[in-house]
């Protein structure tokens, strides 16, 4: 008779952290079996209480690396008081965060509340009078309600700052000093960023007693998953090579970065024109807009997202193919986060990026921060058909069609190719280097986030 052999128990390696059962059960209904590298580290140093400094690229799992100790460091405890406070820059990140912790946290009876502007408060009162045990929050609607005497913050026992980094980009870092003044001295602080500039280093010696310091992979890199290719344009060509790459069949979820958000809704609009289906997100949409947009996106009905860089992080979709910088952004970390939207959960993706002749100081600090020059590549456009008649009357300016016309190349419009440029200091022929540091390692439909 032979000896049955038995396959290794579904979650052992969760349960080898030291999470209780009802949060093995949980990740594991949500199909996760591996930890990525971020949650081997960091889980036990969070549930051994220590303060912590992470380093780790976007996609990688930093969300279940905090939220998953926190929820059990806070299970068996009844109290009517918020006891975790996740602070994130942006509505969607808090969005997904919340949606996390419920997942996460669904076999242990915990109360855990999102609040963001943009929307009315009502709802985000009632659950503050029902109780919360872990609250997701952007800095301003926070102080808002603190302000109005809604929230109380002095039973805080975990502080997490997600996206430090960004929370300097997007100017919050007044607002997260004030929160942090009305915490508990007596708490436990986890820090998590994609990047470490001196910014953040400077503001977590403030705020972090004795932390341990985990970097999972080299900080300010490139994901190995993804592919990265650069096309030197003149502006005005930009929306047809746009167009033209978007007619590959490769293209099948793609967001497309833009500097600012009257470029967003001009691309956007541009490419509803043309047959395309498309949407705009940025700060001055309504959230119920972003919410439809963010969804159709995810369901697969809508193949182009348009966005400023308050999508760059924390948008938590799976399989996008490719990421375009339409625009390339004025910070050089920001490239790093856009196309960190792609190539996540070990899956490869793809980052495809326009330079127009008064982008090239934006390029040079891009690939001086990567170590390696982008490949160039080159692309034959064949003419456009006439712009369709528009239906509203065209608005004065810069009306958003112009944005896909052709080039003024030899008086054709459309031209038959993209002229590149040479920047300042570089020959004729590019080298293209290889996509910088990496993480990853879970996969199924993606990491536990």
């Amino acid at each position: 008779m032979g000896v049955a052999l038995h396959a290794p128990e579904r979650g052992a390696a969760f349960a080898a952290l030291g999470l209780i059962p009802a949060l093995v059960r949980a990740v594991t209904q949500e199909g996760y079996e591996i930890p990525t590298p971020i949650q081997v580290q960091a889980v036990p140093e969070v549930l051994g209480g220590h303060d912590l400094l992470a380093t780790a690229q976007t996609g990688t799992g930093k969300t279940a690396a905090f939220l998953l100790p926190i929820l059990q460091r806070l299970s068996g405890k009844k109290s009517n008081a918020i006891r975790a406070l996740i602070l994130s820059p942006t509505r969607e990140l808090a969005a997904q965060i919340a949606e996390r912790a419920d997942a996460y946290g669904r076999h242990l009876g915990l109360r855990n509340a999102v609040i963001y502007g943009g929307v009315g408060q009502g709802a985000q009162e009632q659950a503050i009078r029902r109780g919360i045990d872990v609250l997701v929050a952007t800095p301003g609607r926070l102080l808002d309600l603190m302000g109005q005497g809604l929230i109380k913050l002095g039973s805080v026992e975990h502080f997490v700052l997600d996206e430090a980094d960004r929370m300097f980009d997007m100017g919050f870092v007044q607002d997260v000093r004030r929160v942090v003044a009305v915490l508990p001295k007596e708490r436990q602080t986890l820090l998590f960023s994609a990047t470490m500039p001196r910014d953040v280093v400077e503001l977590s010696r403030s705020i972090l007693r004795n932390p341990r310091r985990i970097a999972v992979t080299p900080q300010e890199t490139s994901a190995k998953t993804v592919s990265q290719s650069l096309y030197l344009v003149q502006k005005q060509q930009k929306g047809q090579l746009l167009q033209h790459l978007l007619a590959g069949e490769a293209m099948t979820r793609t967001i497309v970065f833009t500097r600012t958000k009257h470029g967003a809704n001009r691309v956007s609009d541009a490419l509803l024109r043309r047959g395309i289906g498309a949407a705009a997100i940025h700060g001055n949409k309504s959230q119920s807009a972003r919410v439809r947009a963010l969804d159709a996106f995810k369901r697969g009905t809508l193949p182009v997202l348009v966005a400023t860089d308050i999508a760059a992080r924390g948008i938590d979709v799976d399989e996008v193919s490719h990421v375009v910088n339409y625009d390339l952004p004025n910070v050089p970390e920001s490239y790093v986060h856009r196309i960190g939207r792609t190539g996540r959960a070990g899956a490869s993706g793809h980052a495809i990026s326009f330079c127009e002749p008064d982008e090239r100081s934006e390029l040079h600090a891009i690939e001086r921060l990567l170590g390696h020059r982008i490949p160039l590549l080159t692309a034959e456009l064949p003419p456009l058909p006439p712009e369709p008649p528009r239906a509203e009357q065209p608005r004065s300016g810069n009306a958003g069609g112009r944005e896909m016309q052709g080039s003024r190349d030899g008086g054709r419009p459309g031209g038959n190719g993209v002229r590149s440029f040479r920047p300042a200091g570089q020959g004729g022929g590019r080298r293209g280097g290889g996509g910088g540091g990496g993480g990853g390692g879970q996969r199924r439909r993606g990491p536990a986030r």
